[in-house]
């Protein structure tokens, strides 16, 4: 079983320069073709309302409705892109859209400019609250400045899965990657609070240069650190797409990073993540049963 912890949809690409395929780069159709060709069982729709993909929520309840046995939904909830970041509310808002769309999880996108102590504030901590309540994951792009406020979050709630995106973002600290290694590395007892390897791409002077030997000295801080219970696998399609395929991706750490043991291996490109999901409280779980 192979998860791709972070892929993203859109029905037209919205970056600028736009492609010439730009109606079709990103649609479910083209990830789904990509995971039968790789080899990967599921993928969790990571959902962003950017700029040009306001909808984005609509659209990933639709693929995750036409392929519940592939996809997993996580809305995006008050990401920092949109007008309700961390304003008053967010409980309501968050209960609201658990109602409308079903989903299997949340994705929530924090400032890389500044903490601003929402994750520990009462609606903060009421809205995780309400997330482990409802049996969701929660994906979180959280940059070093709020990693010991998530390890606040992920003691108080054990029984939420919070995933960080892309290494925990260290290379885009702009203090340096030591500095935000000093944020982010524990030696804790959090099972919960688990880092996505992916992105290695960002923040690099060759974002091309495949398989990214440097960043993988980074992947070996996590596993000796976290361990590898607390990894998740995770391509980033289809922002990989400018920088390498989506087999080389899936293909990364079986063929690189040999300082991986096979069965911890085996954890972490979907095994971690698939205890999570089928959990008997987990949305996805009930999904897939239907």
């Amino acid at each position: 079983m192979i998860i791709d912890a972070h892929t993203h949809i859109w029905p037209s690409w919205p970056y600028r320069p736009a492609p010439p395929d730009q109606a079709s780069r990103g649609n479910w159709a083209n990830l789904l073709w990509e995971m039968d060709a790789a080899g990967v069982d599921r993928a969790l729709l990571v959902n962003a309302r950017i700029e040009g993909a306001e909808d984005n929520n609509d659209y990933g309840m639709a693929a995750a409705a036409a392929r519940p046995d592939r996809f997993y939904h996580l809305i995006d909830v008050d990401s920092r892109f949109g007008p309700d970041y961390h304003r008053p509310g967010a409980p309501d808002r968050l209960r609201a859209l658990i109602e409308r769309y079903q989903p299997a999880g949340l994705s929530h996108y924090l400032s890389p400019e500044a903490n601003d102590g929402w994750l520990l504030s009462a609606e903060g901590l009421a809205w995780f609250g309400l997330a482990q309540a409802a049996g969701l994951v929660v994906s979180l792009a959280a940059p070093p400045i709020w990693a010991p406020d998530l390890r606040q979050v992920a003691r108080r709630f054990p029984e939420l899965p919070l995933l960080v995106n892309h290494l925990a973002v260290v290379m885009l600290h702009p203090e340096g990657v030591g500095p935000a290694f000093d944020l982010v590395l524990d030696h804790e007892d959090l099972p919960n609070l688990l880092v996505k390897v992916s992105g290695y791409y960002y923040g690099h002077d060759r974002p091309w240069d495949y398989p990214y030997r440097d960043r993988l000295d980074w992947v070996r801080a996590f596993y000796e650190s976290w361990g590898p219970g607390r990894m998740v696998w995770a391509s980033d399609w289809p922002s990989l797409l400018p920088h390498h395929s989506y087999r080389q991706a899936v293909q990364l750490l079986p063929d690189q990073a040999d300082f991986i043991a096979p069965g911890d291996l085996a954890l972490i490109r979907g095994g971690n993540l698939a205890a999570w999901l089928d959990r008997p409280a987990s949305p996805a779980r009930r999904v897939s049963a239907d």
